[in-house]
């Protein structure tokens, strides 16, 4: 039997304060998150986040909750039990989150309680990160290490190209897309800032360097830039653009979610939105494909925020076109992606 441990971000037990509060101090406390020195990283988590942030949180969180929950954990939820039953009885499927409940100490618990002889981690993030994908995974090496854990374990590091998600997506998209008619489509990705992407060029601190050093520095993916989270972003447009038969000019790629003074990865979602609505763009397609389960960035962010500013600039309907969630295709890809998994976690 073979183990397939899935993970995602995670999200609080209930739209309220005192749990948003609880949720956001695990969250924001991970050094791979707020990647500044802990006496800093305290300061301002205490200072000034924990302050004012949950209030505000939790009222972005009630606008998106269902009488099941958390639409991110209930998604992920059903996509756990959909890839068990593709799958079949040679595989045991368990679900963890970075942060919250089910914990990933949690779901890691649930495959080792059962004859696994390999394990698979797949964190549902389709451009690698290192305040996403990084974490994880090493806290997974960390709750491995603490439980002596001896069998064979392998990542999927990111599939933000792997044809299963492009297909998907785009399954999602199509019909929607070709109902609405839009007049251009956006592709907004989750931002960062920007020194989580030039923390990784190879040639950082020299003339040689890549990342964020010209205009076009991520418009391939290659060896200078194998792990930049905006390079695979483009990738990932240019992937769902083709698949959807969208014209280069018919389509554009945003970063949203940006948070403080420090400079975050351009150009920005919501500077785009009313760019575009002022520019005279009536009808805006809205996809988000660094997400695969709807959350409160796509639902509330997008669906509610984005939708009120683009109006209010002179837009008229805004279209927020759902991740893929646990539908087929994304199942399918999830099971692919699972049983050609060969990288060690330990790279």
């Amino acid at each position: 039997m073979q183990g397939l441990l899935l993970t995602n971000l995670g999200t609080p037990d209930a739209p309220r304060v005192p749990e948003v509060r609880r949720y956001l101090a695990e969250f924001l406390w991970d050094k791979y998150v707020i990647d500044i020195n802990p006496v800093g990283r305290w300061l301002l988590l205490h200072g000034i986040i924990l302050r004012t942030r949950p209030k505000k949180s939790a009222h972005a969180y009630a606008k998106i909750w269902t009488d099941a929950g958390s639409p991110l954990l209930v998604i992920s939820r059903a996509l756990t039990t959909a890839v068990q039953a593709h799958l079949g009885p040679a595989w045991a499927v368990s679900l963890g989150m970075r942060y919250g409940n089910p914990s990933l100490a949690h779901g890691l618990d649930e495959l080792l309680k059962k004859p696994i002889q390999r394990l698979v981690v797949l964190p549902l993030y389709p451009q690698y990160a290192t305040s996403s994908t990084e974490s994880t995974l090493a806290r997974v090496r960390e709750l491995c290490a603490a439980r002596k854990v001896s069998l064979p374990i392998v990542q999927v590091r990111d599939f933000y190209q792997d044809p299963g998600f492009i297909q998907a997506q785009a399954e999602v998209a199509r019909a929607r897309i070709d109902a609405f008619s839009p007049d251009l489509v956006l592709m907004s990705f989750h931002g960062l800032p920007e020194r989580q992407l030039t923390r990784l060029d190879p040639k950082r601190g020299t003339p040689e360097a890549h990342c964020l050093a010209r205009p076009d520095c991520c418009a391939q993916v290659d060896h200078r830039n194998a792990s930049c989270y905006r390079a695979q972003s483009y990738a990932t447009a240019r992937a769902l653009a083709k698949a959807l038969a969208i014209a280069d000019d018919r389509y554009r790629v945003g970063f949203q979610s940006r948070l403080g003074r420090t400079p975050w990865i351009r150009p920005f979602t919501d500077e785009i939105i009313v760019e575009l609505a002022r520019s005279g763009i009536k009808r805006l397609a809205v996809l988000v494909p660094s997400f695969t389960a709807d959350c409160l960035e796509t639902l509330e962010e997008i669906g509610i925020r984005a939708r009120e500013d683009f109006k209010a600039a002179g837009g008229e309907e805004l279209l927020a076109i759902p991740c893929v969630n646990s539908e087929p295709d994304w199942v399918r890809a999830v099971g692919m992606l699972a049983t050609t998994a060969s990288v060690p976690i330990d790279r």
